[in-house]
């Protein structure tokens, strides 16, 4: 799938348990002590979910790495978009926008699409373009190509990245701190970055789980417009309205149950089965 400018959007699978076991062997955790840990690491980065609701990747655009990338040449012109300092970020689908002008840059000075999406945050792990090779990719493209059709290589990207960065081992540690140094920087304490590590481990520590069925579900929902919120592997209140709201139309019955008739009727609408 070749990258576009302003469509990035794929399959959009959502994570299995097979992904999850396979992500925590590349790291070398445990599934039974270390998945409260990745699952935190997933939560602050990215909610928890690696897609839009139009299946794009969540993404983030990083002017100070464009200002790299670029050697600081659209500064003068683009200042929102290519600054010594971070910064801009206009949130959702709206950081399309700002790459989708980046590109444009790029590409009018003959300088293709690397340095853009080099300097953009992508998927479940938020891993930044120029970290594509660390990721087990050749280019950022095919990273973002790869990243555009499932959670499991925007996961498996993610957990080789750890590896190569020693990450795995502070999650083994439980070192929120420096976790956050070497997967944020210097300045992750700006945004209590491991603060927040730490909160989301003891929450999922503490014996609440992601159900990798319902969340599939939630997401598929998602894509088809039904508003579940945040897809969590929780089936609360707005999933339930979701659910039935989709049995509505599809006909299959006013009730907020997620059976397995239901289940393979929603990933099936939404292409997913």
């Amino acid at each position: 799938m070749p990258v576009r400018t302003l469509d990035f959007s794929g399959r959009g699978q959502p994570l299995t348990d097979t992904d999850m076991e396979q992500a925590l062997s590349i790291l070398g955790l445990e599934p039974a002590t270390d998945l409260p840990a990745l699952w935190s690491v997933l939560t602050v980065e990215s909610r928890g979910f690696g897609f839009l609701a139009d299946r794009r990747p969540k993404l983030l655009f990083e002017r100070h790495v464009f200002y790299k990338q670029t050697d600081g040449r659209f500064a003068s012109t683009a200042p929102d978009l290519c600054a010594k300092t971070g910064g801009g970020y206009l949130g959702g689908a709206a950081e399309y926008d700002r790459l989708a002008r980046a590109l444009s840059l790029c590409r009018v000075a003959g300088l293709g699409d690397e340095p853009a999406l080099r300097s953009a945050s992508w998927g479940l792990g938020q891993v930044m373009g120029f970290n594509a090779g660390a990721a087990g990719f050749q280019t950022a493209r095919e990273m973002v190509t790869q990243m555009s059709e499932s959670e499991a290589a925007q996961l498996a990207g993610m957990a080789r990245f750890m590896t190569s960065e020693g990450l795995d081992a502070r999650l083994r540690a439980r070192d929120w701190t420096g976790f956050a140094r070497r997967y944020n920087g210097s300045s992750y304490w700006k945004n209590a970055y491991d603060v927040k590590l730490k909160s989301a481990f003891e929450k999922f520590s503490s014996g609440i789980s992601r159900d990798l069925r319902a969340r599939a579900a939630q997401g598929a929902l998602l894509f088809l417009g039904y508003k579940p919120g945040d897809p969590d592997g929780v089936l609360g209140q707005n999933t339930r309205r979701a659910i039935l709201a989709f049995r509505v139309d599809a006909q299959m019955g006013a009730s907020e149950d997620l059976d397995d008739a239901v289940f393979n009727a929603i990933m099936g609408k939404a292409g997913l089965a």
